[in-house]
């Protein structure tokens, strides 16, 4: 290209462009198999005005400008099914498009930096309204909009991308092929897939785009873990010495550079999951608002109706949190003086990542997916962590043996536990404030028939989630539902409206990132192709995140017990892992479960380092139908810690080994000397 077609890729230039470009090329209605397009100009026609103008020195500079109109989200193909391109290919202009978008001011698109008058302000924080409870449990669900704090640098970026300030509304008034309502995985992933095969889409989302796991689940606790790692390995002195290494003084954990790392990963992840991109690059009308069913085939947004023909529920779920005198009111109290000091710090997941200062004290009521790996994190941290539970178990749902090694890592780096609560007496403020600005929080519980009391500078409830289908009038679209178990769905997600589909934790007991992205991928195919997918059909595997990790695909020995299915068991640990020995990892074991009379994998569970991606090998075996035997002749790289996997499988191949055959090989042998 050459420098007079364009000096360089400011806006200004591109503006400019976009704007002699728009009063020079033929834009009108056009045909094409029985279709109408319109607004729409042509492709090879455009680049001849570039060059015959002079705004391109040849065909193949005008392609490019073309291209960089189309990355800018200026134009885009009708259908958007090319780049642009020197061909008869029917291109647009966004701005006439009905999908709406960010508007601008004085030339530039609106921010959220423009409403706050320095990076720390508070006046539009996206600051919730807790709601009225309407059980023993204090509601905090999607339909409350989430705070978003600090509002610095990095999160004024987040919420640029996933909620911008205001948002202009698309004005499409016909029948949405398919309409989804929440924007979290499964919405995201349903509402991208659908527009990306030409259906005719509609997103709402009331609160901020990538749900849970962008905002205040997966991307933030993994950035958290992640430098908690970084901290214990520095502080393995028995290790580090082991290997020769050393170094003077303690490690210094500045966490309020800890948190800002976090909100940078944050924020420069939300980009894919941005309402621009959704709107201009992948065709979607986003809607920001709270949806109401008014009939079987109608949704009100912001007092405008959309029609349907399809419709997909994937508002996800909320922190239940519960009913222990003082908790709900320290918990709005805690959400309303975010910004403020002294501050109450009784949070779950979705206040959690704002915090600033560390919590010299924290304590952790639940010992799931959620408790258990912040816990650890903030341990390592620096932070003197309680957890609490009722069951005397923690992660109950995995094998017992399995979890005690986690617990047992956990005890090591300090974490303490009390899991035979029997009953959480009060939660309260003692008066007192920490030197960080945290008011002390006395917790009183009754143990072992015994009252004990705890003192806090903040308090993590993580007791579990609850679907959230309040409020969307989920009657008058004759779709039925429980307030524990979310929408009433069939094996292909169907609602009791056959129009109308469910995915992710709103309708699921399996609530993870992967598996709304699956179910979404599944929807699509039902609702739009009269697919006939089943839910059941799905395998999901899954891990948490702790040290050493734990991840699980399949049945439980318990489901298979209470199945009355007959199985074996083939184990390799880690402490005859030779890379495993290497690095110091040796915590855990590869435990493989098979039918009882052949090779096919029933379940799997892997305790130890990179358990989350070890998974993935027997989930595809699985999958595929391939037998742990023949795992065994898959050869791995050495040294690795996946050979643990093969090694199972030599293991199996061995109980095939029979007497007779013994005899028959020794045999063979016999006759060869």
């Amino acid at each position: 290209m050459s420098s007079s077609a364009l000096p360089d890729n400011s806006e200004l230039d591109i503006v400019e462009l976009a704007s002699n470009f728009r009063k020079n090329v033929t834009i009108k209605d056009r045909r094409w198999r029985l279709q109408t397009y319109k607004d729409c100009f042509v492709g090879s026609e455009a680049v001849q005005w570039m060059v015959t103008s002079g705004t391109a020195n040849t065909r193949a500079d005008a392609v490019k400008l073309g291209l960089l109109m189309q990355e800018a989200g200026i134009i885009e193909h009708c259908v958007r099914d090319h780049d642009f391109k020197d061909q008869e290919l029917y291109y647009k202009f966004i701005e006439d498009s009905e999908r709406g978008g960010v508007p601008k001011s004085e030339g530039r698109l609106v921010t959220w930096a423009d409403f706050v008058s320095s990076p720390l302000g508070a006046d539009r924080s996206l600051q919730p309204r807790v709601p009225e409870s309407h059980d023993d449990s204090t509601n905090t669900a999607l339909e409350v909009e989430q705070s978003v704090w600090p509002l610095d640098e990095q999160n004024i970026k987040l919420l640029d991308n996933v909620h911008p300030p205001e948002w202009i509304e698309p004005t499409f008034d016909g029948v949405y092929n398919l309409l989804v309502i929440g924007a979290g995985a499964g919405g995201l992933v349903t509402s991208s897939g659908a527009a990306g095969v030409g259906a005719k889409v509609a997103l709402i989302e009331a609160n901020r785009l990538g749900g849970d796991c962008l905002n205040v689940g997966c991307v933030p606790s993994k950035s958290l873990i992640h430098a908690a790692n970084l901290a214990h390995t520095l502080r393995d002195h028995e290790h580090l010495d082991e290997a020769g290494l050393s170094f003077d003084g303690p490690v210094k954990v500045d966490f309020a550079k800890t948190m800002k790392r976090l909100r940078r990963v944050r924020a420069e992840i939300s980009e894919n999951d941005s309402a621009v991109r959704y709107t201009r690059k992948l065709g979607v009308d986003v809607y920001f608002g709270y949806a109401k069913f008014t009939s079987e085939s109608t949704v009100v947004v912001n007092g405008r109706t959309l029609n349907f023909k399809k419709a997909v529920v994937a508002t996800g779920g909320y922190p239940a949190i519960p009913s222990i005198p003082g908790l709900k009111e320290l918990h709005e109290k805690s959400v309303k003086d975010m910004d403020n000091k002294p501050h109450t710090a009784v949070m779950t997941n979705e206040t959690f990542f704002n915090l600033t200062e560390l919590p010299r004290r924290l304590g952790v009521i639940g010992t799931g997916v959620i408790g258990m790996e912040l816990g650890q994190a903030m341990q390592r941290l620096g932070s003197s962590v309680v957890m609490f539970g009722r069951s005397g178990k923690v992660l109950p749902k995995e094998d017992k043996d399995l979890s005690a090694l986690i617990k047992e890592q956990m005890m090591s780096d300090g974490v303490q536990f009390s899991l035979k609560v029997s009953t959480y007496e009060k939660v309260e403020l003692t008066g007192n404030v920490s030197n960080e600005g945290y008011e002390e929080i006395r917790m009183i519980t009754e143990e072992n028939e015994e009252r004990k009391e705890y003192l806090f500078d903040a308090l993590l409830v993580a007791t579990g989630r609850k679907p959230n289908v309040d409020n969307l009038n989920l009657k008058a679209a004759g779709v039925e539902y429980d307030n524990k178990r979310g929408l009433m769905v069939n094996d292909m997600l169907q609602t009791t409206n056959p129009r109308i589909y469910g995915v992710g934790d709103v309708c699921s007991a399996y609530k993870f990132t992967h598996a709304a992205d699956f179910m979404a991928r599944m929807v699509i195919r039902n609702a739009l192709f009269l697919g006939k997918d089943k839910m059941s059909n799905l395998l999901i595997p899954y891990a948490t995140f702790t040290s050493p990790e734990i991840a699980h695909v399949g049945l439980y020995e318990a489901d298979m017990k209470e199945k009355g299915i007959s199985y074996k068991t083939f184990e390799k640990h880690f402490d005859d892992n030779d890379r495993a020995i290497c690095d110091g990892t040796t915590t855990g074991m590869v435990r493989i479960h098979v039918e009882e009379r052949s090779d096919v994998i029933l379940g799997a569970s892997i305790v130890g380092a990179g358990a989350g991606n070890m998974i993935s090998e027997i989930t595809l075996a699985m999958q595929s139908r391939t037998g742990l035997g023949a795992l065994a002749s898959v050869i791995h790289p050495y040294p690795t810690t996946a050979e643990a996997v093969r090694q199972a499988g030599d293991l199996y191949n061995r109980t095939r080994l029979t007497t007779t055959v013994k005899q028959l090989l020794r045999g063979i042998i016999r006759i060869q000397r």
